[in-house]
């Protein structure tokens, strides 16, 4: 990381304009900031580590926590309320404010740091029930007494570090946006799960679906969207037996017709398309039939945003009953992603659809009751009051229904344009649940048996559960807690006035889709669908794209003596099976008697291409850019008019198969201009528009159009400010690939265990174990981590062992 001098030059070059740049309101005391006995020259760290003691009150006996040269503590505990206080402790010490911030965004809370900028924000926030969903969780996880034991013992962690601090102590961006860090309370660590299921579990097509039907028909919709991809290569092996009796499915009641719903009022703003697809997660287990050394090999990367801090924090917890080596989440109890001596295990995304919206009539303007069932019913009334620092607090009204919270009321300018005006959001983060008790019993588990157990208690965010063993198991669960739906219940916005159309309770656990051991011998996931059609239930219409998960399965189907490294370079794999499937059909489509000198020299790099997303490059540019403007020629001139309803595009699925399979399609034709256009040329038009783009952003052909640099990923502070984040980083992979990498998106996390007598386990993540930007372990693994290298992970047996990585020690007694 840049010197903390130079962090310093930054900032008294143009600190209003970092602030103003990262929309964080006002600039802080300056005179404060640059103090030099309390401001953030005290953040300085000189990276040697040193033998030290602390004397704490709260601890019942001994704690040791052994640093290795990454600074990864390893904690050991002679028992677990000691172990989890000292999690918390040395936790707030590295991540103290990436803590706090993240649960107060998750709490909307945020307008109390940077002022009236992050009201709406705030607002939408406690609207869609974060703070209701995390205190029912709470409840959960507190009526059980050994989650509660660990939470509280965590929270008092946190609040001795805290204790300990002087203003001159306070983290960096505590100083950089003036304010001081408060106590912590068991809430927090709830919302902090909350907030992991907003980000992965709080996306909705239902309104831009309704908005398409509305404008067309339910054929047209049906084609475009359909129920299955035409490629597919599910979580779960096709043919897989299933080993229970299904419930009874629901049936729609007749008003849960689409083409009924879509009758129904729908404002909103013009949004031209959805969040960008095909970056995802990928995990997966080998047998040990498959690897050199007999035993089974277990790998995850999950994909998220890249942050400096990290999303992140890797640590060793060893008490009587528990040793377990991995990543946590700075704020939350326990090990998330890791490993013991008989189990590893990761996870990926589920994405099932489990967040719907119920149009509310209200009786009157005053609100007070809704119609239901041909009654009406009252509404409770929860008065959310949002402090705001510099201005007047606010005070806003939440309606709750049967269904859950209304978040947009009409005329409402909605924060996120999703979600519509007059609708109530029912929602799998309003139900309570025990994630903490999940991993308490993961991080202890001895066998498949034990794994699942554990995985009964986990609500949300649903997850794909990857397994290995010492005893040469290895298992996939599609994790979470489901309701029982009729099929495509939710694809389109429902009507709240019948209680026929809420949610028909929920799928057992021990029926969501599952495989131990498959003939294949290997498991593995990347966001896909779960199941093939003879699962009997319905969990979502769509999921990710198909081409990560296929390529992870043709390669993991031909690997034989698999190794660590072998995986590990696996991990990194750029091969983009959408341009195997689309750019054959795309180059035939192009008129190459129209081409220039230059648009033609770009064509021949596109025919000698071997679809890998290599960092050197100049294909994968091209590729990338022309895709994305096609699209847009192809689905633009219907799916995003401006002044219509918000809507989205097909999947790229879709758009695959039209290319190959529908070349005389209406939709090549743009529908804005009078002559009728073909695939033809919209392909031509659309790769011109393509070479036109990177001359004017790159000059000419050569080096600067290499995908690396195109790309450009990078890692921001998590305030968005580059200042505080990496340069930009040439590497490989992208969207749709194994190493599914965008500009600021990816593997946040890379592990490989193998499983055995001898645990070898590998792994990185882009960052450093410290949030200190002073701090030499600040972004120390970045470079590591792009070369696609992993670390040998230190696990220790005792706190006397002998290690060579061990390089410091801390005392808590």
């Amino acid at each position: 990381m840049k010197s903390l001098k130079g962090i310093a030059a930054i900032v008294l070059a143009g600190l209003l304009f970092a602030v103003l740049q990262i929309k964080i309101g006002s600039a802080p005391p300056v005179g404060n900031f640059l103090d030099p006995f309390t401001g953030f020259w005290q953040n300085a760290e000189n990276g040697e580590p040193r033998d030290i003691e602390f004397n704490l009150d709260e601890l019942e006996g001994k704690v040791s926590i052994l640093y290795d040269t990454s600074r990864v503590p390893h904690i050991f505990a002679e028992n677990d309320k000691d172990l989890y206080f000292a999690q918390g402790y040395i936790t707030a010490r590295d991540r103290l404010w990436q803590m706090e911030f993240q649960t107060m965004a998750a709490a909307g809370r945020i307008s109390e740091i940077v002022g009236p900028v992050a009201v709406n924000f705030d607002l939408y926030q406690r609207r869609m029930g974060m703070v209701y969903g995390a205190r029912q969780s709470l409840d959960v996880m507190m009526s059980d007494p050994r989650t509660k034991t660990i939470i509280e013992a965590y929270t008092r962690g946190i609040n001795a570090y805290i204790s300990g601090l002087q203003p001159r102590d306070y983290p960096f961006e505590y100083k950089l946006l003036g304010y001081a860090p408060e106590k912590w309370t068991p809430l927090k660590c709830a919302l902090l799960l909350k907030q992991m299921t907003k980000t992965l579990n709080g996306g909705s097509d239902d309104y831009y679906l309704s908005n398409i039907l509305a404008k067309y028909n339910k054929d047209i919709v049906y084609n475009l969207f359909p129920d299955r991809p035409f490629r597919a290569s599910p979580v779960i092996p096709a043919g897989t037996a299933w080993d229970f009796q299904p419930l009874p499915l629901p049936e729609p009641p007749k008003e849960a017709d689409p083409k009924a719903l879509s009758s129904l009022e729908v404002n909103g703003y013009w949004r031209p398309e959805r969040s960008v697809p095909g970056i995802g997660s990928n995990n997966w287990a080998i047998s040990g039939s498959k690897t050199a050394s007999g035993h089974p090999i277990l790998a995850n990367d999950p994909h998220l945003n890249l942050t400096l801090p990290s999303l992140w924090y890797q640590v060793q917890l060893s008490s009587p009953g528990v040793n377990v080596c991995g990543v946590s989440l700075p704020g939350a109890p326990g090990v998330i992603i890791g490993f013991n001596r008989s189990i590893a295990w990761g996870v990926t995304n589920v994405d099932p659809d489990v967040l719907d919206f119920y149009r509310i009539r209200f009786k009157d303007e005053e609100k007070n009751e809704y119609w239901l069932d041909s009654a009406w019913i009252p509404l409770e009334k929860k008065v959310e009051t949002v402090k705001v620092r510099g201005a007047e607090e606010v005070r806003d009204t939440v309606l709750y229904t049967r269904f859950g919270p209304v978040v947009y009321e009409e005329g409402e300018t909605p924060f996120e344009q999703s979600v519509p005006q007059g609708y109530a959001a029912k929602w799998i983060a309003h139900e309570g649940g025990n994630e903490v008790l999940t991993f308490y019993e993961l991080n202890r588990a001895e066998n498949y048996e034990e794994y699942v157990m554990a995985l009964r208690h986990y609500v949300a965010p649903a997850q794909n559960f990857v397994f290995a063993s010492a005893g040469n198991d290895i298992a996939m669960w599609v994790n979470g807690k489901f309701p029982l739906k009729w099929k495509n219940q939710g694809k389109f916005l429902l009507d709240g006035t019948r209680s026929s159309n809420d949610w028909q309770g929920w799928i057992p656990h021990a029926h969501n889709p599952h495989v131990k051991d498959p003939p294949r011998g290997f498991v593995s996931s990347a966001n896909q669908f779960s199941a093939d059609t003879s699962y009997p239930y319905y969990l979502n219409w769509e999921y990710t794209q198909p081409g990560r998960a296929i390529r992870i399965n043709e390669l993991l189907a031909g690997m034989q003596k698999a190794t660590t490294d072998s995986i590990r370079l696996m991990q990194s794999d750029s091969y983009k099976k959408l341009a195997e499937w689309a750019l054959p059909a795309m180059l035939q489509a192009l008129d190459t008697t129209s081409l220039k000198a230059e648009e033609n020299k770009a064509r021949l790099e596109l025919l000698a291409w071997d679809y890998r997303n290599a960092a050197a490059e100049i294909a994968p540019s091209l590729f990338e850019i022309w895709w994305e403007f096609l699209e847009k020629a192809i689905w633009g001139d219907e799916f995003a008019k401006a002044g219509e309803r918000p809507m989205r595009y097909p999947g790229h699925d879709r758009s695959i198969h039209l290319l190959n399979r529908e070349k005389e399609a209406r939709w090549f034709d743009n529908v804005n201009t009078a002559a009728k256009e073909g695939l033809r040329d919209a392909a031509t038009q659309s790769f011109r528009k393509t070479i036109d783009s990177l001359q004017q952003t790159y000059g000419q052909m050569g080096e600067a159009w290499q995908w690396g640099n195109v790309k450009g990923t990078h890692i921001a502070h998590i305030l968005g400010q580059d200042a505080l984040g990496s340069e930009k980083l040439l590497m490989g992979g992208g969207k749709g690939t194994i190493n599914a990498l965008n500009d600021h998106n990816g593997p946040s996390w890379r592990m490989v265990v193998e499983m055995g007598d001898t645990i070898n386990a590998y792994g990185i993540y882009p960052g450093g174990q410290s949030g200190n930007p002073g701090s030499p372990w600040y972004d120390n693994m970045i470079e590591t981590w792009r070369q696609g290298k992993l670390h040998k992970l230190v696990f220790l047996t005792e706190p006397d062992e002998d290690d060579p990585g061990i390089v410091s020690t801390m005392t808590l007694q």
